[in-house]
């Protein structure tokens, strides 16, 4: 059954929590806005920087901290829709879609992670659960994050202004949206789900909701994406450079390919793949990272 994406807004308008008040199973600590230096760990060199327009697949796991102080000043909660993610600004809240599935959740990114190489992003048990990632080590993800709530956030913690986005009215038309049925032990915020049938044409001047510090559990689902898996050695925007790459993995199958809708600077990406499996995947990107190639990461596309 194709379910469409519950309206943002309404997801956050059930919510009395904002970003200075409590929610949950605790309240910020010292909670800020988080961006931070370049830093090293056994996966390699991370780079964050604010990716307001970020959109990219990848493997999730569950694997985000479950107690103690996140990297933006929050308590961790292993019940939570949050994340761990290593070059996001944070917070920042995102969209996580199982491409197997098809299922969604809104998630607060709020710490650093995940720690083994080859991970995308670490959600929390519960997220990782409900998304349908049952005991499997890692499962296939898209991330987006979500513009608009997240300048919001990082404008109110910042203390900047943050440029407005643009709102255009909403045309008229029918809207067809589905809750999914909680699963086990789930907590469901009491709200209404979109109707069929004309729609009101939003106005630029309409309220925006404030953005939960602790995000409902809203679980919907879109048509199911799966996609296969390639260890993405580096992406360039020289052929020249791909090349050169691409020859120095060529023992591993490593192709250069074009992408015309990636941006200029990463037109040229050199891919080892498709692969059967996480785990074939996961030798792959480790002798690639040996034989030079840093940046190395797994994709699902």
């Amino acid at each position: 059954m194709k379910l469409g994406w519950l309206a943002l807004g309404s997801a956050l308008a059930l919510s009395s929590c904002n970003l200075a008040q409590r929610g949950g199973g605790g309240g910020p600590v010292g909670l800020h806005y988080v961006i931070g230096q370049p830093y090293r760990t056994a996966s390699g060199w991370f780079y964050p920087r604010e990716q307001f327009d970020y959109n990219d697949t990848g493997l999730a796991t569950p694997g985000a901290r479950r107690s103690g102080v996140t990297a933006d000043g929050e308590l961790a909660d292993a019940q939570a829709m949050a994340a761990g993610h290593a070059t996001l600004q944070l917070p920042a809240i995102v969209k996580v879609t199982n491409l197997d599935t098809g299922l969604q959740l809104l998630i607060r990114v709020n710490d650093r992670g995940a720690e083994q190489r080859g991970r995308m992003i670490a959600l929390t048990p519960r997220a990782y659960e409900l998304l349908g990632g049952g005991n499997a080590p890692a499962m296939r993800v898209r991330v987006q994050v979500q513009e608009g709530e997240s300048r919001r956030i990082a404008a109110e913690l910042s203390g900047h202004d943050v440029p407005p986005l643009p709102v255009a009215a909403a045309p008229a038309g029918a809207v067809q949206a589905e809750q999914l049925a909680p699963l086990p032990g789930a907590r469901q915020a009491a709200g209404h789900i979109a109707q069929a049938g004309p729609q009101p044409a939003a106005k630029a001047t309409a309220a925006v909701a404030p953005v939960p510090l602790r995000l409902p559990e809203t679980l919907t689902r879109v048509s199911a994406h799966p996609g296969a898996l390639y260890v993405e050695a580096g992406s360039f925007g020289q052929l020249q450079f791909a090349e050169i790459l691409r020859a120095r993995l060529g023992t591993l199958g490593a192709q250069t390919s074009t992408s015309y809708d990636a941006p200029r600077d990463r037109a040229y990406r050199v891919r080892i793949g498709p692969l059967s499996s996480v785990a074939v995947a996961d030798v792959l990107l480790e002798r690639a990272v040996k034989q030079g190639a840093s940046d190395a990461r797994i994709v699902a596309e």
